[in-house]
């Protein structure tokens, strides 16, 4: 008799459950902001990659735009309570990467635009 606990694999999501999913972390990250730039962290061009699981653990890459910013030990954070306040998230790990550097190319044309960057 095997005593190990049953395993279950997670359901596979829809592309219409991903594209909801897409949009609500979209826009989490929106509401986060570099406190030094009025302009949320998404539209910087943050954010490097977001991955979710079929179980809806996100894993989110992401820098900021100087290595010593002020806030770089609270900003994962805030990262990360923001993505737990959807509905259905089991997890959320931020992991800080400064591998590219970010530079003012990876803004949206919206955050330079905001920024009177043209």
């Amino acid at each position: 008799m095997d005593d190990a606990p049953a395993t279950t694999e997670a359901t596979p999501l829809s592309q219409a459950e991903l594209d909801q999913l897409t949009d609500q972390l979209i826009d989490k990250l929106k509401t986060v902001f570099d406190p030094e730039i009025p302009v949320d962290i998404y539209e910087l061009g943050l954010i490097y990659k977001v991955d979710v699981s079929d179980d809806k653990d996100v894993a989110i890459d992401m820098t900021l735009t100087a290595p010593g910013c002020p806030v770089a030990g609270e900003m994962p954070g805030w990262v990360q309570d923001a993505i737990m306040e959807i509905p259905g998230i089991r997890s959320c790990t931020v992991d800080l990467v400064f591998d590219p550097p970010w530079d003012p190319s990876r803004m949206s044309d919206e955050a330079k635009l905001q920024l009177n960057m043209f």
